[in-house]
């Protein structure tokens, strides 16, 4: 069998960066975000997919006091209607 070449591999230093500069962390509960608070520079916090829409409220209100980068803050949430 063939094995691929070493010259295919992509660089140390930008394996596993997002194009914003960040790595990604997947995030479960609020205790999972004081795991980023030394790393709020390199490390960015993704929510996992099996969170329910109160704990992602929880999860990004605490981010946001940690000054903790949330990559999908957007999802299952719905927008208040003001009118």
């Amino acid at each position: 069998t063939r094995m691929p070449k070493i010259g295919y591999g992509s660089n140390q230093r930008t394996r596993h960066v997002l194009q914003n500069g960040f790595k990604k962390f997947r995030v479960n509960n609020t205790a999972d975000l004081e795991l980023l608070l030394m790393h709020n520079r390199t490390f960015a916090a993704e929510i996992a997919h099996n969170v329910s829409s109160g704990k992602r409220r929880d999860i990004i209100q605490r981010a946001d006091q940690l000054n903790i980068k949330v990559i999908n803050r957007n999802g299952r949430l719905k927008q208040e209607e003001s009118e």
